[in-house]
């Protein structure tokens, strides 16, 4: 008789068992009724049709899994998470001129929500004044126009800049637009050390995502770095970057690309900060994180536990980070823009809702929902009201928010946790590889990777394995929302001409002689933020500012593919 030792362990006896149900049981129900023709698979892979022990079999529950507040964070960043703080509801907003964004604002902030986040339009974020010939007929249609520190006072009006943070969605000029709510802040009162709120400031993903960029990548880096160096020692309450995954899953990447190349990219930014002196336990702290959570459920869940789990161990095991704060990933996330439908429109605020529940499922710190009306038009109120308040019913209805990490221990979310970990650790390693992000992006590696994806994607959905609600299935005549957003072209004159006042109106002077000092520092090596708060505060325009780097540093011209 054999001696214990002998026996089956516990994982032979539920293979074992698996293949009794799959002989006894599935092989039959199978032969009776297949099961429906579908692709089973998430962005980063197949789903099997059934999970077990089996397939966390590797997963060491204080290594992997941990506790909540603690490394490696898989099970969220606050040791109570929402039992103790709800996340930011912070709906992004911003149209036309500032008066009319500061109303919008303020509605918001009536209807409950809890921070701002500012949506700037095309010119604004590409560096170009109101009047500039390249500015024409986009001032103020996707967002607000922000032309100097005058525009900037009118839109933080009645809005105190120590009570309420602020999320700017702003890149390759984010310096000159962070120096103008510092000077608004001091304007009210609040020195630049109580300011708090967050700029994207995350260029390196223009090149590969979205297109908003105006000089090369590595004096962009420079400017985006400057700007974090400054934020470190200066304003310690503001982000000075949040570092965007959001535009790279929008542009059609899988989650694990999502997470690999912005990881790659925060990296250049810490490794530019290294190189002026900051230690990385100065400027991991203050990096901030926009992620994009799309349909599938599950996926996007697992996402944010491993996103979580692999940046804690990046910033300890290679980085030597020693302040647990520097360990933590605290991520705003945006419901996925490239998932909303023209075609019938409302069922974009299931989706939304969705998207949120899976957010918060998987411990996001900062929410907004994007709305229904989106994919035709800026939104009304009434569809932020819908989001805002579709993210106050999963917060104070469903009960969700009473448990930390309900999905922990789950085989299937766990599974996918430690699957997306590898596969954007295999990317991170490709990009690492070839010398970093930078070199990756100006090889064209990232763009060529999220373009196949994107690909893919499509195919799917033409071909109709993918199925998009009322687009290739379940259509319907019904399709535009009644009410749709227009802004006021005659708001742009309006723009136009303030702006003209005040370059009549201002010290031209002290104008001409800081953006001289400007044009200096930019050829050499010195911060450019003090320079640019100098410019900023004489009423130097975006424009003039941006023109003045422009001739330093020349313009971006993406390769033409042959």
């Amino acid at each position: 008789m054999p001696d214990d030792g002998a026996r089956d362990s516990p994982l032979d006896d539920i293979r074992s068992a698996k293949a009794d149900w799959e002989e006894q049981m599935l092989r039959p129900a199978l032969e009776r009724s297949p099961e429906r023709d579908a692709d089973f698979e998430t962005s980063i892979g197949p789903v099997d049709r059934l999970y077990t022990p089996l397939d966390v079999a590797d997963i060491d529950y204080d290594r992997d899994i941990g506790y909540p507040g603690e490394y490696p964070f898989t099970r969220g960043v606050q040791p109570t998470m929402y039992r103790g703080r709800l996340w930011t509801m912070r709906q992004y907003a911003g149209f036309g001129t500032a008066e009319e964004s500061n109303q919008r604002y303020k509605f918001l902030l009536a209807q409950g929500q809890t921070g701002l986040s500012v949506a700037f339009d095309l010119p604004t974020q590409i560096g170009y004044d109101s009047d500039d010939p390249m500015a024409e007929s986009e001032v103020g249609q996707v967002g607000v126009a922000i032309d100097s520190l005058q525009d900037m006072e009118v839109m933080f009006d009645g809005i105190p800049l120590d009570k309420v943070s602020t999320s700017m969605t702003i890149n390759a000029p984010a310096p000159v637009l962070v120096a103008m709510y510092i000077a608004v802040a001091e304007k009210q009162g609040v020195p630049s050390g109580d300011v708090m709120g967050t700029a994207q400031n995350d260029v390196l993903k223009e090149y590969v995502a979205r297109g908003t960029y105006i000089f090369p990548p590595r004096p962009s880096l420079r400017l985006a770095a400057d700007l974090m160096a400054h934020c470190v020692r200066n304003a310690p309450k503001f982000n000075p970057i949040s570092v965007s995954g959001y535009h790279i899953r929008d542009a059609g990447a899988t989650s694990a690309q999502e997470i690999a190349f912005a990881f790659s990219n925060a990296i250049e930014y810490i490794e530019a900060c290294r190189e002026r002196g900051y230690g990385v336990d100065e400027v991991a702290p203050r990096i901030s994180w926009i992620f994009n959570t799309h349909n599938n459920f599950f996926e996007e869940v697992a996402k944010y536990r491993a996103l979580r789990r692999m940046w804690a161990r990046l910033m300890r095991e290679r980085f030597g980070a020693q302040d647990p704060k520097a360990w933590l990933l605290r991520t705003h996330v945006q419901t996925g823009g490239a998932t909303l439908t023209a075609q019938q429109p409302e069922n974009n605020i299931v989706r939304a809702a969705i998207q949120g529940l899976a957010s918060v499922l998987g411990g996001a710190q900062s929410l907004a929902l994007s709305c229904y009306d989106e994919a035709l038009a800026l939104p009304t109120e009434e569809a932020q009201r819908i989001a805002l308040r579709s993210q106050q019913i999963i917060a104070h209805e469903t009960g969700v928010t009473d448990t930390i990490d309900p999905f922990a221990g789950s085989y299937y979310v766990e599974h996918l946790t430690d699957e997306i970990e590898r596969q954007a650790q295999e990317y991170l390693d490709r990009v690492e590889d070839m010398g970093g992000a930078v070199a990756a992006i100006e090889a064209g590696y990232m763009q060529r990777e999220i373009q196949a994806a994107a690909v893919r994607q499509q195919r799917e959905i033409e071909e109709g394995r993918r199925i998009v609600v009322g687009v290739n299935k379940f259509r319907s005549n019904e399709e535009t929302p009644k009410t749709i957003f227009r802004v006021d072209t005659e708001r742009a004159r309006a723009q136009i001409e303030r702006l003209r006042r005040l370059r009549a109106e201002r010290d031209n002077g002290a104008v001409r002689a800081s953006l001289a000092r400007l044009n200096e520092a930019a050829r050499s090596d010195e911060n450019l933020m003090p320079p640019i708060l100098e410019a900023v505060k004489t009423y130097a325009t975006l424009g003039e500012i941006c023109g003045e780097l422009r001739q330093v540093f020349g313009e971006y011209r993406p390769p033409t593919a042959v």
